[in-house]
């Protein structure tokens, strides 16, 4: 947890690692990610989401896609398939 989580991004930023946001209106699927480099993922808050301005921080925003009448995710499912497309990514 940090207390200035914009101020974190641009750290991670200036130490090449891509800041890669996980909301529900991404320009891209989660395994459009390039998550064979060095990333961060921003996951927001349950019901709440990523704030406009944290959100427009990130170098990407990428979308879970799901189906049928699931209308959103718990942020620990989220945590956890954004988790595995990067493991998946890197063949581990």
């Amino acid at each position: 947890m940090v207390t200035n989580l914009a101020r974190t991004i641009e750290d991670l930023k200036e130490h090449n690692i891509w800041v890669i946001a996980a909301d529900m209106d991404g320009e891209q699927p989660l395994s459009g990610i390039d998550a064979k480099t060095g990333i961060a993922w921003v996951l927001g808050a349950e019901g709440a989401g990523i704030r406009r301005l944290v959100k427009q921080s990130c170098d990407q925003v990428a979308r879970i896609p799901i189906g049928g009448t699931v209308e959103s995710l718990n942020v620990s499912v989220s945590a956890a398939l954004c988790l595995y497309e990067t493991v998946r990514q890197r063949g581990a």
